[in-house]
C-alpha cells in the first residue's frame, strides 16, 4: 500500500497562499539599503520562478507537460547555478560578501542555498515544505527590516535559521530515515516502475537537474538489446545477494534493500527492482533529506556545492547536534521493526565527469575548532544509533559503476569495456588471488615502495596467524559487494605499521589531490600535505576537511592489492584514469584506506574465504576500543588511496624467519600462478 508523508490541509493551503503572495510583492519594496534589497529581490525572483512548478504539482497537472515544457522548466529553475550566473549572484558567498559585507554576506548566501530546497519540494508537490522555506525567507526579510545595523541583522538571521532547523528537524530527518527503510513510501520508485521510459519526460518529475549526461545515458540504454540491460541488472543484484553469502549473513531475515541509482539508468534500475522483488526484497528509492541521496543526478555546479558544504557552521552547536540525534533515535525506535529488516544499500555509481579541483574562498563558512570536535562527536553518535537499529553484523551492500557520456568521444567503447570489466571471470580471479594470499600469509610485514616520482616507502604489519592451516590475514575479494573483481585486503596491525604513502595525483570522493602525502607512525597519520594550493595551510586544511574528515588523526584501516589489471589498462588506454571511481580505481593497484576497517561494526562476525580459512584480521587497536568506549572505536569514514601500477615499485613480504618474498616487482606480479595479470599490462 502506497504511503505519503504529506496530506493537504486547509491550514497549509492558506499559509502557502499568504506567503507566496507576499513574496511576489517584495520587488515593489524599497525599505532596505539598495544592495540588501537587491538580495531579497533576487531570492524572491527565484521563488517566483519555482512557484509555477509547485502549483502544477499541487493541482496534478505536472505530468501533463510536453517535453519542451519540461526542458524549459528545468532550464529556468536551475539557471541560478549557471557558470556565468552563479559567480554574480548572491548564491555565491564571495559575491554576497563583496556586495553585502562580511556580517551579512555569508549568512544570507547560506540562506539562499537553503532556499534552493524548494525545487525538490515543488516537484514532489509538497506544499508543506515549500511553505516552511517561504515562511523562513519572509521571517528573515522582516528581521532585516526591523534592524538598522548589520551586526543586529546578522544575529536575527542566525537566530531565525537556528530556530527553523531545530523546530523542523523532526519533519525533515524522520522522513529521510523512514523513506530509507519503508518500501511503502514509493513516490520515486513508482516513477521508475510505472512511467513510460521510452522518452525523457519521466525524469523531469524528480525535481533534479537534468543535463546532457542524464538524457544521453537514458538514450544509450534504450539502444541496447533488452537482454543486455537485464544482464547488467542481474550482475548488480547477484552481487548484493553474494555479499550476504560470502560474509555468512542471513539474507532471509531481510525484507528491504535501498536502491541507489543515477537518473537516466531507469531501464536497468527497473529490471533490478524486479529481480530484487523475485528475491523477496522490496526496494526503497528516496531523494533528498539529511542523509545520502538514493536517487541522484549530475550536480549543476560543483563549486557552489563546495562553497556551501560547511554552511552548518552558522548555527551548529551542541544543542542542535543533540536535537538531531534525539530525532534520529526516536525515529528509529518508533520504526525499529522496519529498521531490523533493512538489508543495506545496493548502489549504482557513475563516473566520467570532468575532474573537479575546488577553489577555496575566504567568504565560505568555516567551522571553529570547537565545532569540528562537535562534528566528530555527531558522526560517532549518529553511527552508533544507526548501527543499534540497522545491525552492522546483519547488513550488507553492493556497489557497481558505469561511465556517463561526459567521459568523452569514446563513451560507447568505454561503456562496453566497463560492462566487460564488471562481469570478469569470478573463478579465474578467485584462484589467482589465492596464490597471492598464500604468499602474503607467510609474512610478518609487507614493504611497499613507489618508483619514478612516487616516493612511497611504507611497511605494513600483519596479524599473527596462530593456525595458518585454518586462518588467513587477507580476504579473497572477487565480485560481490564491490564489483568488479578483484583485490585481496586486510586490516593491518597498527603497531608496527610505519612509513610514507605518496601518490602524484588521485581523486577521492570526487575531489582531486596533487602529490598527496601521508606519514604513518604506529599505524596512524602523524603528518600530511599535498600541492593543490599555494599555501601549506590551505593544503593541510583541504586534507583535514576531506580526507581526515576533521579528525586529528586516522588509523590505516585497510591494506589491499588490487588485481584488476584490465581495469587499469582501460583507464590508461582511454585516458580516463583520473575519472575512474574509487570502486574501480582501488582494483588497479595497491591501496590503503584511512579510517575504519572494512569490517566496521561487524568485527565479531566470522568471515571465511572460499578455501574455508577464516579471515582473522578484522580488528585493530582502535576498533577493539568498542569493548571499552565505542565512541573511540570508530571514525565513520573509510577512504581508499590507490597507487597505480606505473607508480608502483615493489611489494615484498618479510617473514618472521628472515625470508623475503616478492609479490610485485617494479609494477609486475611475480608469484607463480599470477602471470595472467601481467598480460594486459605487457600488451599496453
Amino acid at each position: 500500500m502506497s504511503k505519503t508523508f504529506y496530506q493537504k490541509t486547509d491550514d497549509i493551503v492558506e499559509r502557502f497562499e499568504l506567503v507566496t503572495e507576499r513574496i511576489s510583492t517584495i520587488k515593489e519594496d524599497h525599505d532596505l539599503p539598495e544592495k540588501l534589497q537587491a538580495y531579497f529581490n533576487q531570492v524572491a525572483h527565484f521563488f517566483m520562478t519555482v512557484l509555477p512548478i509547485m502549483n502544477k504539482a499541487a493541482d496534478g497537472t505536472l505530468a501533463d507537460r510536453t517535453i519542451t515544457e519540461c526542458e524549459n522548466d528545468n532550464d529556468a529553475v536551475f539557471a541560478i547555478y549557471g557558470e556565468d550566473t552563479y559567480p554574480n549572484s548572491f548564491l555565491c558567498p564571495t559575491y554576497a560578501v563583496a556586495e553585502l559585507g562580511q556580517e551579512l554576506g555569508g549568512p544570507l548566501s547560506a540562506i539562499f542555498y537553503e532556499m534552493t530546497n524548494i525545487i525538490e519540494a515543488a516537484f514532489a508537490g509538497r506544499l508543506d515544505k515549500f511553505t516552511i522555506y517561504a515562511e523562513l525567507f519572509l521571517q528573515i526579510y522582516g528581521e532585516c527590516q526591523m534592524e538598522e545595523e548589520d551586526k543586529y541583522r546578522k544575529e536575527s538571521i542566525l537566530d531565525a535559521m537556528y530556530s527553523a532547523k531545530h523546530d523542523y528537524s523532526q519533519l525533515f530527518m524522520s522522513e529521510s530515515i523512514i523513506s530509507m527503510i519503508d518500501a511503502d513510501y514509493d513516490y520515486y520508485r513508482n516513477i521508475i516502475m510505472k512511467d513510460d521510459l521510452s522518452n525523457d519526460r519521466y525524469m523531469y518529475k524528480y525535481g533534479m537537474y537534468i543535463g546532457p549526461n542524464e538524457r544521453k545515458i537514458a538514450a544509450h540504454l534504450r539502444s541496447l538489446p533488452h537482454e543486455d540491460v537485464v544482464a547488467m541488472a542481474r550482475t548488480y543484484v547477484e552481487g548484493y545477494i553474494k555479499g550476504f553469502e560470502v560474509t555468512g549473513k542471513d539474507i532471509t531475515i531481510k525484507d528491504t534493500v535501498g536502491v541507489h541509482a543515477p537518473v537516466g539508468f531507469e531501464l536497468m534500475t527497473r529490471e533490478a527492482i524486479r529481480l530484487f522483488d523475485e528475491a523477496g526484497l522490496a526496494s526503497t528509492v528516496r531523494f533528498g533529506g539529511t542523509t545520502s541521496r538514493n536517487l541522484y543526478s549530475s550536480v549543476p555546479n560543483k563549486q557552489c556545492e563546495y562553497d556551501h558544504k560547511d554552511d552548518r557552521a552558522y548555527y551548529w552547536d551542541k544543542g542542535m547536534a543533540d536535537r538531531m540525534l534525539e530525532v534520529l533515535k526516536n525515529t528509529f525506535e518508533k520504526n525499529k521493526e522496519l529498521a531490523a529488516v533493512f538489508g543495506g544499500p545496493a548502489v549504482i555509481e557513475t563516473f566520467g565527469e570532468k575532474p573537479f579541483e575546488p577553489v577555496n574562498h575566504d567568504a565560505n563558512a568555516k567551522y571553529s575548532d570547537k565545532q569540528n570536535e562537535l562534528n566528530v562527536y555527531f558522526a560517532s553518535q549518529n553511527g552508533q544509533i544507526t548501527n543499534e537499529y540497522i545491525h552492522g553484523e546483519e547488513r550488507s551492500f553492493t556497489i557497481i559503476a558505469y561511465p556517463i557520456p561526459e567521459i568523452g568521444k569514446d563513451f560507447n567503447e568505454i561503456f562496453n569495456e566497463t560492462v566487460a570489466v564488471n562481469t570478469m571471470d569470478y573463478e579465474l580471479y578467485k584462484n589467482i588471488q589465492q596464490h597471492i594470499i598464500d604468499v602474503l600469509d607467510q609474512g610478518e610485514t609487507v614493504h611497499i615502495t613507489g618508483r619514478g616520482d612516487n616516493h612511497t616507502d611504507i611497511t605494513v604489519k600483519l596479524h599473527h596467524l596462530d593456525n595458518p592451516a585454518k586462518q588467513t590475514n587477507f580476504e579473497n575479494c572477487v565480485a560481490d559487494v564491490n564489483i568488479p573483481v578483484g583485490e585481496v585486503f586486510t586490516s593491518p596491525e597498527l603497531e608496527g605499521t610505519n612509513g610514507v604513502l605518496h601518490v602524484t595525483q588521485v581523486y577521492l570522493n570526487e575531489l582531486g589531490y596533487r602529490n598527496l602525502e601521508l606519514k604513518f607512525e604506529e599505524g596512524k597519520i602523524v603528518s600530511y600535505t599535498c600541492s593543490n594550493f599555494d599555501s601549506e595551510e590551505e593544503n593541510k586544511k583541504y586534507i583535514y576537511d576531506n580526507v581526515l574528515f576533521k579528525h586529528d588523526t586516522l588509523p590505516m584501516g585497510e591494506f589491499a592489492i588490487g588485481t584488476n589489471t584490465r581495469a587499469f589498462v582501460m583507464g590508461q588506454k582511454y585516458g580516463i584514469a583520473d575519472k575512474l571511481p574509487i570502486l574501480i580505481a582501488e582494483k588497479t593497484g595497491p591501496h590503503f584506506a584511512v579510517g575504519d576497517t572494512c569490517y566496521s561494526h561487524a568485527e565479531d562476525v566470522p568471515m571465511y574465504n572460499p578455501d574455508g580459512k577464516e579471515c582473522i584480521a578484522r580488528d585493530n587497536s582502535c576498533s577493539l576500543l568498542r569493548n571499552e568506549d565505542i565512541s573511540k572505536a570508530y571514525f565513520n569514514c573509510h577512504t581508499d588511496i590507490t597507487i597505480p601500477y606505473y607508480e608502483l615499485g615493489d611489494i615484498t613480504v618479510h617473514t618472521a624467519d628472515g625470508r623475503t618474498l616478492d609479490v610485485i616487482r617494479q609494477g609486475r606480479f611475480v608469484i607463480p600462478g599470477t602471470e595472467e595479470l601481467n598480460k594486459v599490462l605487457d600488451e599496453m
